[in-house]
């Protein structure tokens, strides 16, 4: 994910909007239900006057590749997966036509918008994290830079034209594609 930093002009609608007070999202039991508190892994080192008896845990196991192609885009044929010649990665290979089929993280991009000492934030209204605040931010869509993607996204999510300033925060999340 990349952050960038921006000045906030709202436009004359977005006004109207921000004007009124958003009212509290309804939670659903479900959603309730995923969010949870986090849970702090052991430490290998005591705080002052505590102690350890039990034995620290074994680093977790490597995550076994899966793909999330199951079948071929060009045949409809099953894909598995293998490592094609002059390649080093399991990648979904089609069982059928032999095509490679590669899964490339997807860039998310957007703004952390500083106006009058405040920072503009979303309410979330679709799953995940339904009814939570979040900065305007959204997927790179081809053909856009880093930059007009994440302005493009604060206009749609938050109606917010906004002036990119400079670079904030570039954020890796491999586990989850991004």
């Amino acid at each position: 994910m990349l952050l960038l930093r921006s000045h906030h002009l709202l436009l004359p609608h977005a006004a109207r909007i921000l004007a009124r007070r958003a009212p509290p999202l309804p939670r659903t039991a479900a959603a309730a239900a995923r969010l949870r508190p986090l849970r702090m892994s052991a430490s290998n080192h005591s705080g002052a006057g505590a102690s350890s008896t039990s034995a620290p845990s074994p680093p977790p196991a490597p995550a076994v590749p899966k793909s999330r192609i199951p079948f071929c885009p060009a045949c409809g044929s099953p894909t598995k997966l293998a490592v094609p010649d002059g390649d080093e990665k399991m990648r979904a290979v089609c069982s059928s036509c032999g095509r490679v089929h590669y899964e490339n993280p997807k860039m998310v991009v957007g703004c952390l918008v500083e106006h009058d000492n405040k920072v503009l934030l979303c309410r979330r209204k679709i799953e995940p994290a339904y009814g939570l605040w979040t900065l305007p931010a959204g997927y790179l869509e081809v053909g856009e830079s880093a930059a007009e993607g994440a302005s493009r996204e604060t206009l749609e999510e938050a109606c917010a034209d906004v002036e990119i300033v400079s670079p904030f925060a570039q954020l890796d999340i491999p586990l989850i594609g991004q």
